[in-house]
């Protein structure tokens, strides 16, 4: 896939450089995507509301974790029979895979929602872009990953200036509302 994209950037490359010298120049710019879905404040709101749609579940786990935790200090005194000792194994067992299941089934979860979130945020991400582009007579905008774009092409924070304008105003409307 990136064999592709690379072809791309080579074949305009080389159209923009056989250009006649007479014609506009080809300008370019670059997004670091990591960046910007690292930094855009509609991706820290999401994970915010992620946190605390997973909160309860989360802490749940966590206080079983120290339940098991106790139990297995139980079993290091030598102070209970052997049948109590037997049925405190067995429920330190349960216990430590209903913990691990839970664990799994919430990273499972936590990431698809993730994904769903990054993938709301997509289309306003690029309609950023675009408007950058579009405001600042870009040609053509490249994203990550890239094997190498100039820090002078970067335009990462003009997208994040963008998206905090774009969700302060979201959050201006909801207030209103």
């Amino acid at each position: 896939m990136w064999y592709c994209a690379r072809t791309i950037c080579i074949l305009l490359l080389g159209l923009a450089l056989s250009a006649p010298a007479g014609a506009q120049q080809l300008r370019i710019g670059y997004v670091d995507m990591k960046a910007v879905l690292d930094n855009a404040p509609q991706v820290v709101a999401g994970r915010a509301k992620l946190d605390q749609e997973f909160r309860a579940r989360n802490d749940s786990i966590e206080m079983d974790e120290l339940r098991s935790e106790a139990l297995e200090k139980r079993l290091l005194q030598a102070d209970m029979t052997p049948e109590n000792r037997l049925q405190v194994e067995r429920d330190l067992r349960e216990l430590q895979r209903n913990v691990s299941r839970r664990k799994e089934d919430l990273r499972d979860e936590l990431s698809f929602r993730r994904t769903e979130e990054v993938q709301q945020l997509e289309g306003q991400i690029n309609i950023a872009v675009q408007e950058i582009a579009q405001r600042n007579g870009f040609d053509l905008i490249i994203s990550s990953p890239v094997v190498y774009a100039n820090p002078d092409l970067d335009i990462t924070d003009l997208i994040l200036e963008q998206l905090e304008v774009e969700f302060a105003a979201d959050q201006l409307e909801l207030g209103n509302r």
